[in-house]
């Protein structure tokens, strides 16, 4: 369990200084996940595979909601209510700053989830049942975080109370930024994917300081883009798309780079 602590403090310390270089719905972690395992490691990928055997596949992006779809397993209740809080933060702060004890009580947040079952995964002390589980959360949670409204808070449950008119229809903002913008493209997961892994690495926005883990610079990313998404009027329109899906695009492929370099450190041969 040692080993499994300092492997996730030296993969958020590798993180925070990487150079710039019901949350999404199911096709947004779809392909995030599909990002991060076209960029695994040998032996991230090895390791991965032997985990999803379990699960009788061998794709990231067939786990990729499933933290979202126990809500609806009879069977799984108990873990579902335990995890419900962790989907997302709510930093409450103009700024976007973001402060543990206000923000994130019992450590119950999205932010500090992703290192808590980093840490599960890493340790291959562990059963490979509890790091398969492990692994799902990551890659949901990982995405999750870099959904705007996963992180935002104007006192509107992260926009699912924020009602807009979208290509005719009432709608939530929240559920937008989860698939409706997503939809515009008409693509499915693998092409929309692969058309994103085609625009090259992601660049990332630059260190925050004095942060101290990235989850947390994620968050007040995802945050402070929240300031530019409230349509005005209430009202989607094709100017709104224009400008949005590109933010949304970017969203997604910057999860998928980290996504790929967080599974890429702990899955590191141990």
């Amino acid at each position: 369990m040692l080993k499994a602590r300092r492997l996730a403090a030296t993969l958020f310390t590798a993180l925070a200084i990487a150079p710039s270089a019901y949350a999404w719905g199911p096709l947004g972690h779809s392909v995030v996940a599909e990002l991060a395992q076209r960029h695994l490691s040998p032996a991230a990928e090895a390791e991965v595979k032997h985990l999803l055997a379990l699960d009788h596949t061998a794709s990231l992006a067939d786990i990729a909601s499933w933290p979202d779809a126990i809500r609806n397993d009879p069977t799984q209740q108990d873990l579902w209510k335990q995890t419900r809080p962790l989907h997302y933060v709510d930093i409450r702060s103009d700024s976007c700053h973001y402060v543990p004890p206000r923000d994130c009580k019992n450590g119950e947040c999205v932010v500090e989830a992703i290192p808590h079952y980093i840490a599960i995964l890493s340790d291959r002390t562990q059963p490979d049942a509890a790091r398969l589980q492990a692994l799902k959360f990551v890659v949901h949670f990982v995405g999750d975080i870099h959904q705007p409204l996963h992180a935002g808070y104007r006192d509107d449950a992260g926009g699912n109370t924020y009602q807009v008119q979208f290509q005719g229809q009432g709608m939530n903002l929240h559920r937008v930024w989860d698939s409706g913008l997503l939809g515009t493209r008409g693509l499915d997961w693998k092409a929309y994917a692969k058309r994103l892994d085609a625009e090259g690495i992601a660049p990332l926005p630059p260190t925050i300081a004095p942060l101290d883990q990235p989850a947390a610079q994620w968050a007040e990313e995802s945050c402070q883009i929240t300031r530019d998404i409230y349509p005005a009027g209430h009202k989607i329109d094709q100017a709104y798309i224009d400008a949005e899906l590109p933010v949304a695009d970017s969203r997604l492929r910057e999860a998928g780079r980290r996504l790929a370099e967080v599974l890429n450190i702990a899955l590191q041969n141990g």
